[in-house]
């Protein structure tokens, strides 16, 4: 429910994300064995947009247990450099990074608040700063973040982002076709669901979460604001998982309405460059 933002907010999700990183790691949502074995994380419409990232830098923001970012190195980035506020998943990642036989030199991982990025990251600027799905809406302040992340795009690199979109969050779960929810709203979303979208059945004990929505507008104004030139704006009719209970799941793994169902954009995508001065 819409509920002013705790002042321990940090904390309450910083301690959910900490629990569910074991779940996350032994489950199939993620198959971390699959993606030892080769299965790409990264999704179609991400790697035709980024483009080649062969000998470039990338700094993943907001990294979980780091498959994006591994994912980027096996694409041929020479180095990627995972960021994460949970210190079990920051550890896991590295473990991963191990098993994959790639040095430090190759792929890194940091433990630190995205607010702190540009102190926490082991360089001062990258090629690609780069961050997927399911992100921003555990941040308060976006425009915060956006001047963070900017600071951290080389001249002549780019921002990418892939994110949900809040438009989603204003219908109605069971059929996605009337809205009950403000998209404007500005209070945090505070929720005591259990279990987590990989394993709803798991059993949990930090439940608690603190989420924001931040709508499109606000998110392409703080790019520019914090200095960089959107190269693209592409909204995408399709999710990840079954958002609404009437979303079928097509041959290419996404879910979307049904065919006979007028479409909505349930995720988007950001490309926003720095430009080299003159």
């Amino acid at each position: 429910m819409y509920a002013p933002t705790p002042e321990d907010w940090h904390e309450i999700n910083r301690a959910r994300w900490d629990e569910r990183v074991p779940i996350h790691a032994a489950g199939d949502f993620y198959g971390l064995d699959a993606f030892l074995a080769g299965r790409d994380a990264l999704r179609d419409f991400e790697l035709a947009e980024v483009g080649d990232v062969t000998g470039r830098t990338l700094l993943h923001l907001q990294c979980h247990i780091g498959l994006d970012t591994l994912s980027w190195a096996r694409h041929g980035a020479a180095h990627v450099v995972g960021l994460d506020f949970s210190g079990p998943a920051v550890e896991t990642a590295r473990g991963l990074a191990r098993s994959l036989e790639l040095p430090a030199d190759r792929a890194a991982f940091v433990a630190a608040d995205v607010y702190d990025a540009a102190q926490a990251a082991p360089d001062s600027s990258y090629d690609i700063v780069y961050t997927g799905l399911g992100a921003l809406n555990w941040l308060p302040d976006v425009s915060r973040w956006a001047e963070v992340a900017a600071s951290l795009v080389a001249p002549g690199g780019f921002l990418y982002l892939a994110e949900f979109h809040p438009f989603t969050d204003c219908l109605d779960d069971e059929t996605g076709s009337t809205v009950t929810y403000d998209y404007f709203s500005r209070e945090a979303w505070v929720d005591d669901s259990p279990g987590t979208y990989a394993d709803l059945d798991a059993v949990t004990v930090h439940n608690r979460s603190v989420e924001w929505q931040h709508p499109v507008g606000e998110v392409v104004s703080a790019l520019a604001a914090a200095g960089l030139r959107i190269e693209f704006l592409h909204e995408h009719d399709a999710s990840l998982f079954p958002r609404y209970q009437v979303l079928k799941r097509g041959g290419d793994g996404y879910y979307r309405f049904p065919s006979d169902r007028p479409r909505i954009p349930m995720m988007y995508s950001i490309k926003a460059s720095r430009q080299v001065r003159g």
